[in-house]
């Protein structure tokens, strides 16, 4: 799925509910223009709305942490989903060798 972004009001709303803090419970640092961003509690590719419900105002650090956490919540989701379908990764076969001990590589030869 796409990423939506929030709109204005969105944005002013959150902000104004936040107070000029950052949302994430352990932090609260006063946030400073253009030091922050405004982020999907349930990130879109999981199904998040760009609605207030689902805005946090973050600051840098923590908003970099949270998405560290989403890519791999993702990541998680869709490797479920491929293997639901019966998509499976094919196993790699570069660094085997063969029974002379010659490398064998895949795709491309050096």
């Amino acid at each position: 799925m796409r990423r939506q972004e929030f709109p204005e009001k969105v944005k002013l709303a959150a902000w104004q509910r936040a107070k000029g803090r950052c949302e994430n419970a352990l932090c609260q640092i006063k946030l400073w223009p253009g030091k922050h961003a405004y982020d999907h509690v349930i990130p879109c590719e999981l199904g998040g709305e760009p609605t207030l419900v689902n805005c946090q105002v973050l600051c840098g650090p923590c908003h970099k942490a949270k998405t560290r956490n989403d890519h791999g919540d993702i990541g998680k989701a869709r490797r479920r989903e491929r293997k639901h379908i019966g998509i499976k990764k094919p196993r790699s076969i570069r660094g085997w060798r063969k029974f002379d001990g010659t490398p064998v590589y895949a795709g491309r030869q050096r």
